[in-house]
């Protein structure tokens, strides 16, 4: 009894030896289907050619797919000049049909014809196969994280979903303000920003055109900061240099070195403190409205040609804890920064 409750039943060896002939199928398939696709993506750089011959506006293919121009008979360039009965001087057919001479030809000028090399075309599931394993060609190239494009994003190297998470991080209002905040993104491995990093160019914010919303995009700056930004700016009638940001109330030192890397500040239009009325002059923030009664006071009493902002220092009309500034203000000019990225 022992020795038959030992032996395994019919019905469980059948269905080892099915599992057996299942795994051997499917790793088959497998195989085959690795052997078809490498088949594929070898070829996709050697597509098939077919000659089509053109004649009175209908094409007939000469040569089948998947003959090469040497199985065809003929090398590229080969052809036959042929001048049939009725054709003028000058006037020609160039043939490429197999063995055919002038005479057995027998074309009248209207059934002249020529024939064509052309590409295949590949089937639908060709097409397909190519685009999904078709080793996916990697570029680097200039680029601003917070603009390219998802398929440029795809051209630097991500995948399809890496480059759409990327673009959905900045449709949710996400912002990359410098470089370094684009390797923090967990679509960016360390590898690929090796690559990249060189050609990441992240413009920087010029204060001097930047409006309110632009400024909000800076670190530690929310609409308060950002409006009164723009209205010291008006006042000043641009800024001359970056640090006139800390002028502003309550924008200390720790606030301007969370941001001075990200912001440039181009020259402004020259302050027109020769012509602009008194009322106008008195909102300048260094002026005042004492400084400015005198300073019309000033070039009213000095030829144009002695004119300076030394000269209004030396007359005593700017207080003297802002002469430094209002030199500076009135004998400067800022030059935007360049950025040493390589081009594309």
């Amino acid at each position: 009894m022992d020795r038959k409750k030992a032996v395994p039943k019919k019905s469980f060896i059948i269905g080892a030896i099915a599992l057996l002939f299942l795994i051997i199928g499917y790793e088959t398939a497998l195989f085959i289907h690795r052997a078809a696709v490498e088949r594929i993506v070898s070829l996709k750089e050697r597509p098939d050619t077919v000659y089509v011959y053109i004649r009175g506006g209908e094409e007939i293919c000469s040569h089948s797919l998947g003959m090469t121009e040497r199985e065809a008979g003929m090398t590229e360039g080969e052809e036959i000049r042929s001048h049939s009965l009725g054709m003028t001087e000058g006037e020609e057919i160039r043939s490429h049909s197999l063995g055919m001479t002038e005479r057995e030809a027998g074309m009248t000028e209207r059934e002249a014809g020529m024939t064509e090399r052309r590409r295949a075309e590949r089937s639908g599931v060709a097409e397909k196969v190519l685009e999904q394993y078709s080793p996916r060609r990697v570029e680097s190239f200039r680029f601003n994280p917070n603009t390219v494009s998802v398929e440029d994003l795809q051209r630097l190297g991500f995948s399809e979903k890496q480059a759409a998470s990327i673009d959905n991080y900045r449709q949710k209002g996400g912002v990359f303000r410098r470089k370094e905040d684009f390797a923090k993104s967990y679509v960016v491995a360390d590898s690929v920003y090796q690559r990249l990093a060189p050609y990441i160019s992240i413009p920087k914010l010029d204060i001097n055109k930047a409006d309110s919303a632009a400024f909000t995009t800076l670190p530690g700056i929310g609409k308060y900061f950002a409006v009164k930004m723009v209205e010291y700016r008006t006042r000043l009638g641009g800024y001359t240099y970056p640090e006139q940001l800390m002028e502003i109330y309550r924008f200390d030192r720790e606030k301007y070195d969370g941001l001075k890397d990200l912001i440039t500040c181009s020259a402004p239009k020259p302050y027109p403190i020769w012509t602009l009325p008194e009322d106008e002059l008195a909102k300048h923030p260094y002026i005042g409205r004492a400084a400015a009664r005198a300073i019309v006071l000033y070039r009213n009493n000095t030829p144009p040609e002695q004119r300076s902002a030394e000269g209004i220092i030396k007359a005593g009309i700017i207080p003297e804890e802002y002469a430094g500034r209002f030199l500076r203000c009135f004998n400067t000019t800022c030059q935007p920064d360049t950025d040493p990225s390589p081009q594309e």
